[in-house]
């Protein structure tokens, strides 16, 4: 594998959200991009990157299925600056990662065995389907966050809800004017501690789409012209105070 990003930020920014959720990952490479699918250590959150071959400005590859430890992948890629171009090749049981701007630096990354299964996007009907501003999402999510460590979704005489409850509330409200809705009602509840992790991915993108349903997983895609990254949360199923 030979393969080269002349943007390498939307790499670096994805690698840092999925090391939240994630310490190590299989990255597997085809004619087609790279792509991850990993599910956090308490199963409870799944996501899902695709990088497609057209990002690259070379692409040399055959299928692989390179194992690395996430730590130690951002750190290195987080070390590219604006204007530089990165250059990633398999070498024997590495990865080399070349940086270049006005020095060439060169990382090698010691590829891990990951026993994990492999996993894929599961197929999800939604009753309820929300396309909204990234950034109001993400401001919704802060809002619910002062309040409680979860908050619900709902679609409702059509508008869209996202409101917290614990000793105190926060309750953000969209109309058809501020989001596209399309769909039933519906109402379910998620934890905000993912929620927070999954919004730092609208810098990919100034919109987004949200997909659920009653008491139903949640998914959440975040799709750029050169990125494609895809959450799936289960539901926080419990007793309404």
């Amino acid at each position: 594998m030979l393969v080269k990003l002349d943007s390498p930020k939307i790499l670096s920014d994805v690698i840092g959200i999925i090391s939240e959720l994630v310490t190590e990952v299989k990255i597997k490479v085809d004619r087609d991009g790279l792509r991850i699918v990993a599910i956090d250590p308490a199963n409870v959150a799944l996501v899902s990157f695709i990088l497609p071959n057209h990002a690259f400005s070379s692409f040399e590859v055959t299928d692989e299925t390179l194992g690395v430890g996430l730590d130690s992948l951002k750190s290195i890629l987080r070390r590219a600056g604006a204007g530089s171009s990165l250059i990633m090749q398999t070498e024997d049981n590495t990865l080399k990662i070349e940086i270049q701007d006005k020095i060439k630096r060169v990382f090698t990354l010691a590829l891990i065995d990951i026993e994990a299964e492999d996993k894929q996007v599961p197929n999800l009907d939604f009753s309820s389907k929300i396309e909204m501003s990234s950034q109001d999402f993400s401001d919704s999510i802060e809002d619910c966050s002062i309040v409680a460590d979860s908050c619900s979704f709902a679609v409702k005489d059509s508008k869209f809800i996202i409101e917290a409850k614990g000793l105190n509330s926060a309750r953000n409200e969209f109309s058809g004017d501020e989001v596209k809705i399309d769909g039933i009602n519906a109402k379910s509840k998620y934890s905000l501690e993912y929620l927070q992790k999954f919004s730092k991915a609208g810098k990919l993108t100034d919109k987004i789409k949200i997909n659920f349903s009653d008491d139903y997983p949640l998914k959440i895609e975040f799709k750029a012209e050169k990125a494609e990254l895809v959450f799936v949360l289960a539901p926080r199923v419990e007793n309404e105070d």
